[in-house]
């Protein structure tokens, strides 16, 4: 049985649980014991948030999984400061596309825990934009924004 807390949060956010036998699409999960560890560690304010930056961001409905849950839990709780300015946050996560991120992480499926690769190729990105050269861009980087 589905923990209620998750259910309502899923509720919440129009994402639909699916069982673990389905390949969840858009707007869809089976990540239901993530999000449930999530809310036991963190608390339900903080599933909220990691919800909103996946659920809620354009790039992102597809990518409703575990390890994407955990890799925004990670970040989110390795950068609260970040998160204070939630607009951009947000720009940041609908500009990235996790999913894809995910696809790359398979690779190394077995050798590193797919939810750090996730959070480590996602953290690149986030610190463009909040970190010291999001004012300065290195002008010979070659994923500069124009």
């Amino acid at each position: 049985m589905t923990d209620p807390r998750v259910q309502a949060l899923c509720d919440k956010f129009s994402v639909r649980i699916v069982p673990k036998s389905a390949y969840p699409g858009p707007g869809e999960t089976r990540a239901v014991g993530t999000l449930q560890k999530i809310i036991n560690l963190h608390g339900i304010e903080h599933a909220r948030l990691v919800m909103t930056t996946l659920a809620e961001t354009d790039n992102n409905k597809a990518a409703l999984e575990a390890s994407a849950f955990g890799a925004a839990s990670d970040l989110i709780r390795a950068k609260p400061e970040w998160i204070e300015d939630a607009s951009k946050w947000l720009a940041v996560w609908d500009a990235t596309p996790v999913g894809e991120l995910q696809a790359l992480t398979h690779d190394l499926r077995g050798f590193v825990s797919m939810r750090g690769a996730l959070a480590g190729l996602i953290y690149e990105r986030i610190w463009r934009a909040f970190g010291p050269r999001s004012i300065q861009p290195d002008l010979y980087d070659d994923r500069r924004r124009a």
